[in-house]
């Protein structure tokens, strides 16, 4: 089926109506750094699965659209070389290998006769594919580009969207991710730079894989906000998931109730993220960006909108510039609403990490203001399953309101006041 596009009026340009793209290139900040994504959009399971590189290119496209993005002015990753060197020292060797095994055209009997030990069953959460070794290692070699180019002082933020694959473990895979490319940037600037790394996860599933990576490490503060274990994937990231031995108090988990709103998530992650920046006193900060925490995701049962995608990441700008100088290194993550979800919370992201200009005739308008009249206009054999959003921000009043609001939000408070009981 070809992709489907709402008709661009005749009256507007291809970028924002009334937005003059000239103005853009010559006031968004230049100390940010986006980092190029084309290699990485060959970590694809299959085009039938949820997890698909088609979000980076829609995000991508609406961002050309509003003269925010020139992807060819981008950061490289870092080399292939270098990064397998990386992942082959955080990740354990025989799963290396089994993952080496299983990304050549046709896999051995014996690889495939092993592949569940390793997570990565043919008919699983994150199936084999051909080409996988090296697609994982793309992504990882993002995000370590990032992690090394603010730490280096080469820019004081920078975004890789294809990076954030959180779930995967040192010795298997799990929900979708292969090697760990947080885990991976993270290892470097530790190692590097020695830096106190101040891991935040916003993605609705816990970020398990980072969160046990550096769970006896008190220089690495891992924070994740999402739906509980309870009732999600992967069914970890409690309150009394602390840290152990000598990183005990630097874990700190966000376990919100099904069907939570915008108002009593962005309560708890602010106060959350402040108070672990202020107890901890990082040098960087290591951001996840998943977008599966709004309503429309199939995946979760939070209810938030997308206000929690344009607050979260001013939160983040404010926090980075009180505690570590402004340096923020920012990753994509999960996300399964592609069309109507993924891009416009992506994109803000990027306009809020430069400072970008259209953000105040986002901010002015309650709809976040029209999107741009030409977008979507990609080439692609995927389409959206209905009709796509015209403005930046969701018409909440609209949505039929959650019968329980006042109990979810009063459990979300007490779950708040029993996680920050450790936090200095």
């Amino acid at each position: 089926m070809g992709l489907q596009t709402r008709p661009s009026a005749p009256a507007q340009s291809d970028t924002v109506k009334g937005y003059d793209e000239r103005q853009a290139t010559s006031t968004v900040d230049s100390r940010t750094l986006w980092i190029q994504t084309e290699q990485s959009g060959r970590y694809l399971f299959s085009d039938e699965h949820p997890f698909h590189p088609v979000r980076l290119a829609l995000t991508e496209n609406l961002l050309k659209h509003c003269g925010a993005l020139d992807p060819a002015a981008g950061e490289r990753p870092a080399s292939f070389e270098e990064t397998e060197a990386i992942i082959e020292h955080i990740h354990r060797a025989d799963y290396v290998k089994a993952v080496r095994s299983l990304s050549v055209e046709s896999p051995k009997l014996a690889a495939i006769a092993d592949a569940g030990r390793f997570g990565l069953e043919a008919d699983g959460d994150t199936p084999y594919f051909p080409g996988m070794h090296e697609a994982a290692v793309a992504v990882a070699a993002g995000s370590i580009a990032a992690a090394e180019a603010v730490m280096s002082g080469k820019a004081d933020r920078a975004l890789h969207l294809a990076g954030g694959l959180h779930h995967a473990f040192p010795d298997r895979a799990s929900g979708f991710c292969v090697y760990n490319d947080a885990a991976a940037a993270i290892s470097v600037l530790r190692e590097r730079y020695q830096a106190r790394v101040l891991y935040i996860d916003t993605d609705v599933h816990h970020g398990d894989g980072v969160q046990w990576f550096f769970y006896t490490d008190p220089n690495v503060f891992t924070l994740s906000i999402h739906e509980t274990g309870k009732f999600l994937f992967p069914g970890s990231g409690f309150t009394h998931e602390r840290g152990d031995s000598s990183g005990y108090g630097a874990c700190l988990n966000l376990a919100m109730e099904p069907y939570t709103e915008d108002d009593s998530w962005l309560t708890c992650f602010s106060e959350a993220i402040e108070r672990a920046a202020l107890a901890f006193k990082p040098d960087i900060i290591v951001s996840q960006h998943g977008c599966d925490a709004h309503a429309f995701d199939p995946l979760a049962h939070i209810h938030c909108s997308m206000s929690i995608y344009r607050e979260m990441p001013r939160l983040l700008q404010a926090l980075a510039e009180r505690h570590t100088g402004g340096k923020w290194v920012a990753l994509g993550g999960g996300g399964y609403d592609h069309w109507r979800v993924v891009p416009r919370a992506w994109s803000l992201l990027w306009l809020e990490m430069v400072r970008h200009p259209l953000l105040a005739s986002i901010d002015a308008a309650p709809d976040g203001g029209p999107l741009p009249a030409g977008w979507p206009d990609i080439k692609t054999t995927m389409s959206p399953d209905g009709p796509l959003p015209t403005t930046w921000l969701d018409d909440v009043a609209s949505w039929e309101p959650m019968p329980r609001r006042a109990e979810i939000t009063e459990k979300n408070k007490k779950m708040l006041e029993l996680a920050l009981q450790h936090i200095g």
